[in-house]
Parts: structure tokens; sequence; C-alpha cells
């Protein structure tokens, strides 16, 4: 072969390399370029949910897609965690709503005591043996103590945290059809404060089950629907002439009021009836008019009920919202039993649930800490 043949040859074998470069390198650029922005919703918005505020923001200024998966997903108020209490031993669970986890870690502190109420990662518990009641706090161990004190029912409503000067313990008992008994107590006190109140509507019945503080008050909702309500400040006690939420008589049936929560979100109260063969009503005070109305949509606000503590939360992911949350896992711990107000449906599915079955005092809803990830 010729020298200049020879040269011609290479040439062509030189372009024809440089120009699969140039095409693998444009193919590279595409695909570098696909791979940021045509990522599949659905997986887009499982790697959101794993990552922090900060990282989510961050995120959420890659393209327009990405924004809009990260502004449904993003996190700003702590979902609450399921606390599960064992009938025997020390171990407790905590579930995760959100990430779909459950915790075990040891509480001895906790031996011979029955939970009452929760309020900003705090629980306050009751040991009847010795009458003892105490504040006590999972996440950091602490514990601060209230005078004894011997407690009928684990009914009760705290209006802050135990390490607020406004903190204060509210408990209420039956004495007669027409009269209550109502327990005050403040941290550092040395006893508790207790008085007897007659309710100025004597038809009503005084077994009062649900408490919430709210507004600087005590409201109270009774086994019939009424509601009481408790001014802390000058110590009065009334009944309202509001009219109990209006349910179908299915929903009264044996055990249903172990089915009915009630709980405060940004000044507003909500009652929520549940019924083991009919969808849950959610029912929200209307302050003006004095009537309980039925809510079609909770507005983006997502609902965590459980038999002593109920909560209201905005700014979670997407998928939680305008959902409530009740204190039952199934799936072998792998999924919270739920409601969807826009499906007007449970997940899992036919998950309707009888309350009768269960324990109430079996868990409760808890909110960690802001920054909280796992127990170490």
């Amino acid at each position: 072969m010729s020298g200049k043949k020879k040269r011609r040859l290479k040439e062509l074998a030189e372009a024809t390399a440089d120009k699969k470069v140039i095409t693998n390198a444009d193919k590279a650029v595409t695909l570098e370029l696909q791979s940021w922005s045509d990522v599949p919703a659905d997986l887009l918005e499982l790697i959101m949910l794993r990552l922090t505020l900060e990282e989510n923001i961050r995120a959420s200024a890659v393209c327009k897609g990405w924004y809009s998966v990260a502004i449904a997903t993003r996190v700003v108020n702590q979902a609450p965690w399921i606390m599960f209490f064992p009938k025997v031993g020390d171990m407790y669970e905590f579930y995760d709503p959100l990430q779909r986890k459950t915790y075990c870690i040891e509480l001895p502190e906790l031996c011979g005591s029955r939970v009452c109420s929760t309020i900003d990662g705090w629980l306050l518990l009751y040991r009847p043996r010795t009458h003892r009641v105490f504040f006590f706090n999972p996440f950091t161990r602490e514990s601060i103590k209230l005078p004894r004190y011997e407690m009928t029912y684990q009914i009760v409503s705290v209006s802050a945290a135990p390490t607020s000067a406004s903190c204060t313990v509210f408990t209420i008992k039956h004495i007669s059809p027409t009269v209550v008994a109502i327990s005050t107590c403040h941290a550092g006190a040395s006893e508790w404060t207790t008085a007897n109140h007659q309710n100025r509507l004597p038809f009503v019945s005084s077994i009062w089950n649900k408490l919430v503080y709210c507004n600087g008050l005590f409201y109270c909702l009774s086994l019939t629907g009424w509601l009481g309500v408790f001014d802390p400040d000058n110590h009065s006690w009334d009944v309202l002439s509001i009219h109990p939420p209006k349910c179908p008589e299915n929903f009264f049936t044996k055990n249903w009021w172990k089915g009915k929560f009630m709980l405060e979100h940004k000044g507003e109260l909500f009652v929520i009836y549940t019924c083991s063969t009919e969808n849950p009503i959610v029912f929200k005070l209307d302050r003006n008019k004095l009537v309980w109305e039925e809510m079609k949509t909770l507005d983006g606000m997502t609902i965590f009920a459980s038999f002593l503590s109920s909560h209201g939360r905005t700014d979670l992911p997407g998928i939680m919202r305008n959902n409530v949350f009740f204190s039952k896992v199934r799936f072998y711990g792998k999924r919270c039993i739920t409601y969807s107000l826009d499906d007007s449906r449970y997940y899992p599915r036919k998950q309707y649930h009888d309350w009768g079955e269960q324990d109430p005092f079996e868990s409760i809803w808890i909110v960690p800490p802001q920054k909280f990830s796992a127990f170490s």
C-alpha cells in the first residue's frame, strides 16, 4: 500500500473516532439533562420525603418539576409518633407514620404507671398504687413530679409543657347527675385545688371523657356530646347551650364512646365520631352560630386521633394532608390506619376500626423534638 493511501486511511480513522467521541459526549449531556428534569414524580416524592427542611428547600431550586414536588412534601411541622404501652415489661414502641418505621426503647422509669395525656413531647402519667402524678419526656428522659393525687379516671388535659410557667393540669370527675368535681394543679405547686361545680343544664350527663385546652379555657365533651367549659383564671364552670353533633343512630352502638375524639387546632375545636360500619364524621365548632358543622375537607390539615390526646398539624407532606391518622398500625407495623376526606375511604381499604375491641389506653400520639430522627 502506498504511503499516500495509508495517510488517507489514518485521517479517515481519526475523523471517525472524533465523531464518535463528539456523539457520545452529546448523548451524555442529553442523558444528564434528562436525568435531572425527568425523574418520575413518584420516585422524586419518595426522595423528597427523606430530606431535611434545608435540603428540601435547596432541591426545590433545581427545576419547576422539583419545585412542585418539594413544596408538596415539605415538612415544616413535626408529625406526631404513636407510642404504644406494653401490658408487661418496660419495652415501649414508637411508630413514625411519615417514615413508616418503628423504634423500640426500654423505659423502666414508667414502671407501674398509666398514661393520661401528652403535651409538646411530654407524657403526663399516674401511678395508682402510690397516687404519684408526674411528667416524663421519653426523648430526653427528664421527669417532673407533681403533688400526689388520687385519680379516678385517666381523663386529663394540660395547658402547656411542664417547663412553662403557664402549665396547668386539669381533670374533672363525676359526683352526681348535676355536680362535677374539678381539680387543677400547677407545676411547682405543693397540692391540688379541688372544687365542686353545678351543671347549669341539669339534663346533661356529667360524664365528661374528652378534655381539650383552647384559647385559655378547658373544654370538656360529655358522653352525650354536650360541651362544658372551665375558666382557670376565675375558676368558673359552665355547660354551653350548644346541641351535640348530629350523627346517624348506628354511631351510638356498644362502646361507641371509645371512637370519639376531640382536638384543638389554631384556636378551633374539632370533634370526630367514628363507627365500625360507617366512614368517620368530622365536626368543627362554629363559634358565631354556636353549632357543630360537618366538614367535607380539612383544608390541608392532618388530624392524629387517639383516645387520650389528639393533634392537628399543617405543612405536612401532601400525601398526609386532609387525612385522619388513627393510633392503630396494620400489616406488621408497616402502615397506620388513615381515613382520607378527599377519597372518602379508609387506607388500607376496608379498615373500618372497631374501637370497642381496643384498649383505649394502650397507645397515644406524642410529638418528638423538631430535629429528632431516631433513638440512639
